[in-house]
């Protein structure tokens, strides 16, 4: 049985998506390596924008791209460093 991701590892997720890509991805593409469906995508995605993890920016022909702020960037390391203290005594 397939375990689902909890809401703390959807909001890694969708960080770390942006990381590697260089910190820019556009929208569409974040939304399909996110793996949810739109509708459950956009209500994460607002959440970050709302709460200062990621920000949206536009280039001169007037594409979108998703970057992630000092915050995001901050929850990704810190987050690491839970999941290693979890795995290191097996919880």
């Amino acid at each position: 049985m397939v375990k689902k991701r909890n809401r703390m590892e959807i909001i890694y997720d969708i960080l770390d998506i942006i990381r590697d890509h260089n910190n820019s991805i556009k929208p569409t593409p974040l939304l399909r390596f996110s793996n949810m469906s739109s509708q459950r995508f956009a209500e994460y995605y607002d959440e970050l924008l709302e709460k200062g993890f990621i920000r949206e920016e536009t280039d001169k022909k007037g594409r979108k791209f998703i970057t992630l702020t000092d915050k995001g960037f901050n929850f990704l390391r810190k987050y690491q460093s839970i999941m290693g203290f979890v795995e290191e005594f097996g919880l």
